[in-house]
């Protein structure tokens, strides 16, 4: 026996369910629960690990429960020189490369579905090749030399812009807007940024916080510009910064290991971080910002992604 609440009428209403459909309702429960508990797991694999003992965390003794529970791994990632000034380096080129990004994505996509656009359909198309076609990354770096995006905060900007598969999404969902709407809006007088700003932004707000993620979580996770076009170390992004920690500590964990150091030496670093520790610390440090962020967009993303990829 299950209820159901009449909003309308303002009465419960109560029907029987079968056998069958409590067997399915079970068996929905158990496949979701145990879906969410692979998809949860690995994050709290690498959490209890970083909280572990090193040395137990090394031989994969951690499974489900922290052991020797301490915090020293995030004490020393916390010690890395300059990490403060890459992280606000990442949170940066994260906010305003996002900003830029959902804004020229939304308006694009909002112009190629205008008919007075002149040479609209090849302007489309143009932009569309690009997703098929990639020069490599040596044109690519010789291009960036050429604009002066070396050692520039805007290298980071500028070359992840205008992406492609965001217009598209942008566009189809400007699509399943009523044209009526807009063509009111120019009747009164509106002009093309008016109807921009305040017809289609206040629409499709959901595909705008869907681009905002995927634009989010790729200007925060980038990692191969910071290789290429920067050597200023105060332009070192965070990622690029506990990489270059990761291969420090790697390389000192060898040459503790391959030397012949005395016994007080050894027993001093006992305890120290295993390239084990030192992976999983760094990888919750990466990855908790954007953890933090997606449940603000959530709401937004299936019913964005889902209009935004199917037309009609």
């Amino acid at each position: 026996m299950m209820k159901q609440k009449n909003k309308a009428q303002g009465r419960t209403v109560k029907y029987k369910t079968g056998i069958g459909d409590r067997i399915i309702s079970v068996v929905t429960y158990v496949v979701y629960s145990l879906f969410a508990f692979v998809c949860a797991y690995p994050f709290y694999y690498i959490f209890i690990n970083t909280i572990s003992s090193n040395d137990l965390s090394q031989r994969g003794k951690v499974l489900f429960w922290p052991k020797e529970v301490h915090f020293h791994n995030y004490q020393q990632v916390m010690k890395i020189p300059d990490l403060f000034s890459a992280a606000k380096i990442s949170v940066e080129r994260t906010v305003i490369g996002t900003a830029l990004t959902v804004v020229i994505a939304a308006f694009l996509g909002f112009m190629f579905t205008r008919e007075t656009l002149w040479k609209r359909k090849l302007w489309y198309r143009m932009v569309a090749a690009t997703m098929y076609f990639n020069a490599g990354i040596i044109p690519w770096f010789i291009t960036m030399r050429n604009l002066h995006l070396t050692n520039n905060f805007w290298g980071y900007i500028l070359p992840m812009a205008v992406q492609p598969f965001y217009i598209i999404l942008c566009k189809t969902f400007v699509e399943s807007v009523p044209k009526e709407l807009q063509d009111a809006a120019e009747i009164d007088g509106a002009g093309t940024l008016k109807v921009f700003f305040s017809i289609i932004i206040p629409i499709i707000k959901p595909i705008l916080a869907t681009v905002a993620i995927f634009a989010a979580v790729a200007q925060w996770n980038a990692f191969q510009d910071t290789l290429l076009l920067v050597t200023d170390s105060k332009l070192y992004t965070l990622q690029f910064t506990l990489y270059q920690y990761i291969n420090q500590a790697s390389s000192l964990k060898a040459l503790v290991n391959n030397t012949t150091s005395s016994a007080s030496l050894a027993a001093s670093l006992a305890h120290a971080q295993t390239a084990t520790s030192i992976r999983m610390t760094v990888t919750i440090v990466v990855v908790t910002p954007i953890i933090l962020v997606y449940p603000f967009f959530q709401r937004f993303f299936t019913k964005g992604i889902m209009i935004g990829a199917v037309k009609g």
